[in-house]
């Protein structure tokens, strides 16, 4: 009986394995499940992203746009699994925005409160109005794109300001050797505006209105996660920038 029915599975085994339709099927489920499940991923992500952001206390406030919120939270989480903030602050600068905007917020992500709104100056060689052209090398004095962990707190030229340390390779990583902080200045106000159709620009700074940088550098301070944000920088290349 044993002898009768091995033959029969000897040859369905044998079928099997020499069937390439069969070994060609099995590859084609496997990638497509890959497939399938990567695309969940991103979908969940995102699906989380969105319900954060509609759940956000705006405190009187205004809120960023979702895409430019959601690339923010990316990589904010990214940041956390690799222990380079420690903090639940995340700031988001939008440089696709007119500089005569409030561009720049302030979200505690353990209340989901926005906590600041407010005006930020982009670098001198970045553009006019709207901020166009970034780089990375010194003595540029254009703004840097992409992730930021907040450093020490200074007096410097400037009164009260922020070290800031660039986390992507090629894009911000020269910050700290450029001295591009975070700082308070008197041509970030709506009065400069007024008189001038634009904000003020900086050497490439994130600067922000003299009469809210204690709050602000107060808040941020000792490794929370800031991002510049602009669409001209693809956010899947900086989440694997990030060091």
């Amino acid at each position: 009986m044993i002898y009768r029915v091995f033959p029969f599975f000897f040859l369905l085994f044998s079928s099997f394995s020499s069937n390439p339709d069969i070994i060609s099927d099995k590859k084609e489920d496997k990638v497509s499940s890959t497939k399938f499940f990567a695309a969940n991923v991103t979908l969940s992500a995102e699906a989380k992203a969105e319900n954060l952001y509609n759940s956000l206390d705006v405190n009187n406030l205004s809120l960023p746009k979702l895409e430019s919120f959601t690339k923010a939270l990316k990589g904010f989480y990214a940041l956390q699994t690799k222990g380079k903030i420690q903090k639940n602050v995340l700031t988001l600068i939008d440089f696709s925005l007119s500089s005569n905007t409030k561009r720049l917020w302030i979200i505690d992500l353990s209340t989901n409160t926005v906590l600041y709104n407010s005006l930020v100056a982009h670098g001198r060689n970045t553009g006019n109005e709207f901020a166009t052209a970034f780089s990375n090398a010194s003595e540029s004095y254009k703004s840097s794109l992409g992730f930021y962990a907040t450093g020490e707190v200074y007096q410097g030229k400037h009164g009260l300001s922020l070290r800031l340390d660039g986390l992507e390779q090629g894009v911000n990583d020269n910050a700290r050797a450029r001295a591009v902080v975070m700082h308070g200045a008197d041509y970030v106000a709506e009065s400069f505006i007024k008189n001038n159709s634009r904000l003020g620009r900086s050497l490439g700074c994130p600067a922000i209105p003299m009469n809210m940088t204690k709050e602000i550098i107060n808040t941020i301070k000792d490794k929370s996660c800031l991002y510049i944000y602009h669409p001209s920088l693809n956010t899947t290349n900086e989440l694997k920038n990030i060091s």
